[in-house]
């Protein structure tokens, strides 16, 4: 269960889908508002100010992506992308204008829950100086040590960087352009088989299963996240 109390705006043109989450989290004990326009949710969001916007992309007004640029301008609210579009690089496009995470309808409820209470992570985010766990595996950002199951564990600095990226992001999907760039820099954002190499690389390291990750996933087409576990 999501955690108590939250307040979620929920941006969508189809009644029936804006009626059947506002029942779904009002039932976990959520505040909820709706919008079912672009101009509308902008308007919403400034005035409710929310912990977390559902929205979706195909609205009567404006495009979702242009919802969450403008949105970006002045909040870092945790943005769940609900959309019929499910081609990768509309997923791209909309978590490169800074939404947080994408589900593609008809989506099962429970997922929707998973994704809002890693969404919600986002508020508290980690920083340079934090020690990060997940699961069994523990992270040092500032001393630069890595362990698992208490065991040290020797990652390259290109490897480093790219745990401590998604570290950042704290469950976040982040798009292999985006890994690219923080990591090699602008002129490598297409530059993908880079990325693959250092993280099936990672995987060999800290995943007690690297073909079946626990703590490195990947979002088909589209990037990888850091999963946390109990």
């Amino acid at each position: 269960m999501v955690d108590q109390g939250v307040k979620i705006l929920i941006v969508d043109d189809e009644r029936p889908i804006r009626r059947f989450l506002r029942a779904s989290l009002i039932s976990h004990g959520h505040e909820v508002h709706e919008a079912e326009t672009g101009i509308e949710a902008l308007e919403q969001a400034a005035r409710v100010k929310p912990d977390l916007i559902i929205l979706d992309l195909g609205l009567p007004d404006m495009d979702g992506v242009e919802v969450t640029r403008k949105l970006r301008e002045w909040t870092t609210t945790p943005i769940i992308i609900l959309s019929v579009r499910e081609k990768e690089e509309e997923k791209i496009t909309a978590l490169e204008a800074g939404a947080d995470d994408y589900l593609t309808k008809p989506f099962g409820l429970g997922e929707l829950v998973i994704r809002i209470k890693v969404a919600l992570r986002h508020t508290f985010p980690v920083n340079d100086h934090s020690v990060f766990q997940t699961g069994t595996l523990k992270v040092d950002l500032a001393g630069h040590l890595v362990f698992l199951d208490g065991k040290n564990i020797s990652l390259t600095p290109t490897e480093f960087q790219i745990l401590r990226v998604l570290i950042w992001q704290n469950g976040k999907v982040v798009t292999q352009r985006q890994l690219l760039r923080e990591v090699w820099g602008e002129a490598y954002s297409d530059e993908s088989h880079l990325l693959q190499v250092n993280i099936s690389n990672l995987r060999r390291k800290l995943e007690p299963e690297p073909a079946k990750p626990k703590y490195l996933l990947t979002e088909t087409g589209v990037g990888y996240r850091i999963n946390i576990v109990p």
